[in-house]
């Protein structure tokens, strides 16, 4: 039976949205203080420089590389800021223009149709997702959001509970493989930062949507210059009454972003709120099919930076994650005597750090360091505590600290990085671990970069991989670190026709962490594998059909990507939840072109295969241990522009294919909805 939120409950649940975007207001004018006031330290550095790429064009003498040959997307790649052909990483960049023409409603969505990630959803359009790179599990990937390390320390299930729209995103940037230099000593399979828009003059931007399953979403934007300052304030709500039953979702954002100039300097604010209340048929167990998850998840964050030969970024950042985990969701009729309450958990991050860079003839220095620490309140995870908060009986608390140096060479054809993290964990006890990382990159000619890396990383266990002991489940409080190593090396080509990579990796993984069981009766249990090897390689490939064919043709891009990963396992005997199931291949490919007058046809089509297997539960019970399948999904977006706004329809998994990308949770069939967009400038 489909449950949907009455009317009381939704009135209910905006009333509380509204009194907790209250308070995030509340709070700006001391958090602005703060920011001018650090912002006033910073004032005396030396002349202000536009942005990474005038610094190497100022700073490197003339026979270094040309500022021709510069790209003018600047990525963060590595602890400077760099042009995207200049670094020695593989680097996907989602840029906002793909975001506009893509046929999908979150950020989630729209990595699904990166080659090199893996999406495994629960529910769809930023419900929840776990988020995969290069065989990695969601633990393992760095989330950022302008910088801002938000991985969720409870689970990376929540790691996306971010308030971000859509129409926010500038751009996206994946990096692949270990990153601890560049995001910190847990991104230990990679990292995705995502990067809102900054805009320079007033604006708005307004998006009303409606579709199949009681689908309904609306957005607004708006941008305010006055003088040497710019506020941002976005707002988004979606609904839907799912797909399946016990699939309803409400979701709702809210993001306030501010610059204020300060001569040579700028203080960066931004604060959020996302909101989230859905139905979890299946999420965590296949025999509890009437789940239910209520979450919220706050950060404030500022940040100063100043320019010239002696940059610094000062950065300051505060996160709180509340979770309400329903195993048996209210109103379920005969809920067994057993079930008493509900799991409830607060997790809190607060961090600070500080990067400086110095540009001199011989390259970029970064060095700086980072404090982060993260604590829970819970009435499961943790250990006891003396007096109860409320519902939270457990408690536990760590620290980090990280030490970081870089340097980089840039020269005419080449450029060679060096570097190093230096961390230490109160969870180790008198133990610093080093991190080395060397990056390089030769301009063979103006289209050709060679690159190649070798980078190494770590990862704590979650609070949930330590703690986490029901029924069903036991956690190990005794887990080690992940550590991983990784190689790469690839080429790049970049013509204003096609632009074309192609990686090769290979990753060797020591202690990684999964829940696993030797049979389908057993306990999940939570444990360290000895090691696990993997390698592969990743192609990717973009045309601009209009500067191939000529502007009078309707094609106007083209972009494929394709995936393979070979992972050896420690046991094949064990039954995993995450670790050992991973895409063993992904294809990707997408078609834009003209219809007709001013509207566009943009076609996303996806083939994957996933190693694996997973128990399939038929009512309620345990069955049979079946393979993963391989399927394609093909999604459609038609626009229809009309001066400022757009007209647009989305068909999503139009051929209607039976799929799933996490064992007992079937994923959307066929779904239809449309809307309308304005832009004012």
């Amino acid at each position: 039976m489909n449950r949907q939120i009455t009317n009381s409950a939704k009135s209910f649940r905006f009333r509380r949205f509204a009194r907790k975007s209250f308070c995030v207001f509340n709070s700006l004018h001391k958090v602005v203080t703060i920011g001018v006031l650090a912002g006033s330290t910073l004032t005396s550095a030396h002349a202000a420089l536009a942005n990474p790429t005038e610094a190497i064009r100022l700073e490197m003498p003339a026979d270094t590389i040309a500022p021709t040959e510069l790209d003018e997307v600047v990525v963060t790649a590595s602890k400077a800021a760099l042009p995207l052909n200049l670094t020695a990483r593989q680097v996907a960049v989602i840029q906002a223009v793909e975001i506009e023409h893509a046929p999908v409603r979150s950020i989630e969505d729209l990595l699904q149709h990166v080659a090199g990630a893996d999406i495994l959803q629960r529910g769809p359009h930023g419900v929840q997702a776990d988020i995969s790179l290069r065989g990695g599990s969601s633990d393992q990937t760095a989330i950022l959001i302008n910088g801002v390390n938000l991985t969720n320390p409870q689970t990376g299930h929540y790691s996306f509970d971010l308030p971000i729209n859509l129409s926010d995103i500038e751009r996206i940037e994946i990096v692949q493989g270990p990153s601890s230099l560049i995001y910190g000593a847990g991104a230990f399979s990679g990292g995705i930062n995502i990067i809102t828009k900054k805009d320079s003059n007033s604006n708005a931007f307004a998006k009303l949507e409606g579709g199949m399953h009681g689908l309904f979403g609306a957005e607004a934007r708006a941008a305010y210059r006055k003088k040497r300052q710019l506020h941002t304030l976005s707002v988004g709500y979606k609904q839907s009454d799912g797909y399946i039953p016990n699939s309803d979702y409400q979701i709702s954002n809210l993001l306030l972003q501010s610059r204020f100039e300060l001569n040579d300097s700028h203080i960066d604010f931004q604060a959020g709120l996302n909101d989230k209340a859905y139905g979890a048929n299946t999420f965590y167990s296949a025999a509890y099919p009437n789940q239910f998850d209520d979450t919220r998840a706050l950060f404030l964050s500022i940040k100063g930076e100043t320019t010239g030969k002696l940059k610094m970024t000062p950065h300051i950042y505060w996160s709180r994650h509340y979770d309400e985990f329903q195993l048996i969701r209210d109103g379920t009729p005969d809920r067994p005597d057993w079930y008493k309450d509900h799991n409830y958990h607060r997790s809190d991050l607060f961090g600070m750090n500080l990067n400086m860079q110095y540009a001199s003839l011989w390259g970029i220095t970064s060095f700086g360091g980072e404090f982060r620490n993260e604590g829970i309140l819970s009435s499961v995870l943790g250990k006891p505590m003396e007096e109860t908060i409320g519902k939270y009986s457990k408690t536990d608390n760590r620290t980090s600290i990280s030490y970081f140096l870089e340097h980089n060479f840039i020269f005419r054809r080449f450029t060679f990085s060096m570097g190093g993290l230096l961390h230490h964990h109160t969870a180790l006890t008198d133990q610093y671990n080093f991190y080395p990382a060397l990056n390089a990159s030769l301009r063979a000619t103006r289209e050709l970069t060679l690159y190649a890396s070798w980078n190494r990383a770590s990862r704590m266990p979650t609070f949930t991989d330590l703690y986490y002991t029901t029924a069903t489940h036991a956690g190990n409080s005794n887990l080690k670190a992940e550590e991983s190593e990784a190689l790469e090396a690839g080429l790049r080509y970049t013509h204003p026709v096609v632009n074309a990579n192609l990686t090769a990796f290979y990753m060797k993984g020591l202690n990684m962490i999964d829940w696993v069981k030797s049979s389908p009766e057993a306990l999940w249990e939570s444990t360290n594998h000895t090691r696990i090897h993997k390698k592969g390689f990743e192609a990717n490939m973009q045309f601009d059909l209009r500067e191939w064919l000529g502007a009078n043709q309707p094609f106007t891009a083209f972009k494929t990507g394709y995936l393979y990963l070979q992972q050896e396992r420690v046991d094949d005997n064990l039954i995993s939840n995450y670790t050992l199931n991973h895409l063993r291949h992904k294809f990707t490919a997408s078609l834009n072109h003209r219809l007709i007058g001013n509207l566009s046809l943009s076609w996303h089509f996806r083939w994957q295969e996933r190693a694996g297997s997973y128990i399939q539960y038929i009512d309620g019970q345990p069955g049979e241990l079946v393979e993963y399948k391989p399927y394609s999904i093909l999604d459609l977006k038609a626009l229809y522009r009309i001066r400022s706004a757009d007209l647009f329809i989305h068909a999503n998994n139009l051929f209607n294919t039976t799929h799933v990308d996490i064992g007992n949770i079937p994923q959307p069939g066929f779904w239809l909805s449309g809307g309308v967009t304005l832009k004012i400038n």
